[in-house]
């Protein structure tokens, strides 16, 4: 079956507040549990492994070197014939993007990582991507099931069975390592703020710098 025509069609045509409240109980056909947890957060220690990867056009990436560095990131975790939870998460993220605009290919950079690197290859995630994307800045990412596993391990989001992985979504600073792990379907306007907070305590960090290398001056 292919499946990125469902997801496409359940992003595009179901606002953000009616994927709210898309189950009522049970488990759907992918084997999520049909209610997702609560939105809730989380600081986080994240390790990145050391792995190569594949973005959606092909070419391989390291996710710390070459993506993550000195950005801005919000992260997203996804696998392509899942066609509840995941279209969501990537719908929250693409509302992220179209909000923070320009920014996003600059200071900011989006990704997100297939859990399903057996069938998610760089081609279906680019047809896959076509619905969320809006924009540079956004790498989508697959590789061998041992790249992945690692990756995802560091990152706190492995999961032995990829139908039950959570919906998660993680926010942090290349810089300063700081990072936080949103569950559940957080509202675009959160993770926002997250940004803007990260991207303020950099100016206030650079201040700082400043004002002590004018006091030591002679």
């Amino acid at each position: 079956m292919n499946a990125k025509h469902p997801c496409k069609l359940l992003a595009l045509s179901l606002a953000f507040a009616g994927n709210l409240a898309l189950a009522h109980g049970g488990h759907d056909h992918d084997g999520h549990a049909a209610q997702p947890p609560a939105a809730h957060q989380e600081k986080a220690s994240v390790r990145f492994a050391d792995v190569s990867l594949l973005n959606q056009d092909g070419m391989p990436v390291r996710l710390e070197k070459d993506l993550v560095g000195d950005h801005l990131v919000v992260m997203g975790f996804i696998y392509t014939s899942c066609t509840t939870v995941c279209p969501v998460v990537s719908s929250i993220m693409g509302k992220v993007q179209q909000q923070l605009g320009g920014r996003v290919g600059q200071d900011i950079h989006l990704v997100s990582i297939s859990v399903d690197p057996q069938r998610d290859d760089a081609r279906r995630l680019q047809d896959y991507a076509k619905a969320f994307q809006k924009g540079p800045g956004w790498s989508w990412l697959t590789g061998t099931p041992y790249a992945i596993s690692e990756t995802l391990k560091g990152l706190g989001s492995f999961s032995a069975d990829l139908t039950q992985h959570p919906p998660l979504i993680l926010v942090g600073d290349g810089r300063t390592g700081h990072w936080t792990r949103y569950y559940g379907f957080t509202d675009p306007a959160v993770l926002i703020d997250e940004i803007n907070r990260l991207g303020a305590r950099r100016v206030h960090a650079k201040s700082t710098a400043i004002a002590d290398h004018h006091e030591v001056q002679p």
